[in-house]
């Protein structure tokens, strides 16, 4: 069995996420290993705003700051000792497989099977799909 010793987990606010969280949380202690808990508030869904209202951003990075205090609290009391929290705007395909493991030197990648929008699932194909594809790392998918 490999080493770890960076876990990222993408956090979408789904049932699956939590589940990914909580193998997440897992991994990273048996490991010893430090832990990600990452948000990438996709950008794309404010493209389809005709008026674009910078209040809406402002909202869902306040909700990613929220959702990720609470979470970070759940994994230092489950006894993983270094967690850090990342919020980044742009498509979570991208930046969760590219940039997020890149620059946090990550070699796992925990995500849940399915996330939020099954709309796109359906037409694009899922995250976990591209963060499989894309990801230098051992990529660790979890279902419910």
């Amino acid at each position: 069995m490999s080493k770890y010793n960076t876990v990222l987990v993408g956090m979408d606010g789904s049932e699956e996420a939590k589940t990914a969280f909580q193998t997440a949380c897992e991994s990273a202690k048996n490991h010893e290993a430090g832990l990600v808990i990452a948000h990438v508030i996709d950008t794309r869904t404010f493209a389809t705003i005709e008026q674009y209202d910078r209040t809406i951003v402002s909202r869902a990075e306040t909700q990613a700051k929220d959702m990720l205090a609470d979470y970070k609290q759940q994994a230092e009391e489950y006894g993983v000792s270094e967690v850090q929290t990342v919020i980044e705007f742009g498509s979570p395909k991208a930046k969760i497989p590219k940039d997020l493991a890149k620059s946090y030197n990550v070699d796992l990648i925990v995500t849940g099977a399915t996330g939020l929008n099954k709309v796109e699932r359906i037409l694009m194909g899922s995250v976990s799909e591209a963060i499989t594809r894309h990801a230098q790392c051992d990529v660790l998918i979890v279902r419910s």
